[in-house]
């Protein structure tokens, strides 16, 4: 049995999740300048903390880039053109945090494993 389509009207919002470590926080830094300087808060985007440990299921230090549906066909290429070696995870918000952490995930470089199950079936 298949489950039925998934609907992306849900989706209220995407997160991309920036990983560094010591070695590339500079480059992290800098495609974090280039993100603000590009997508203004006024236009959706929300830049997170910095965490330089690991938080939730994530497993290596990161910052997260928060942005409106709207910003997806421009800062979503942005990231995938300029991301300068560093891995990125780019999922939606639609209430399901595993699932949009896990089966809904697009990652951009190497595939880091998260700690899944820390993450709620359903918010």
């Amino acid at each position: 049995m298949t489950d039925a389509p998934q609907n992306p009207g849900a989706i209220a919002e995407y997160h991309a999740h920036v990983y560094y470590d010591g070695a590339s926080k500079d480059r992290a830094a800098q495609l974090r300048a280039w993100v603000e300087e590009r997508f203004p808060a006024e236009a959706g985007m929300r830049m997170g903390r910095w965490h330089d440990i690991p938080v939730g299921p994530h497993v290596q230090a990161m910052y997260q880039i928060a942005f409106a549906p709207s910003l997806f066909p421009t800062l979503a290429p942005f990231l995938m053109m300029n991301r300068m070696g560093l891995t990125i995870l780019l999922h939606p918000e639609s209430g399901r945090p595993r699932d949009d952490h896990t089966k809904h995930a697009v990652w951009m470089g190497a595939v880091l494993s998260l700690k899944a199950e820390l993450l709620p079936e359903v918010g």
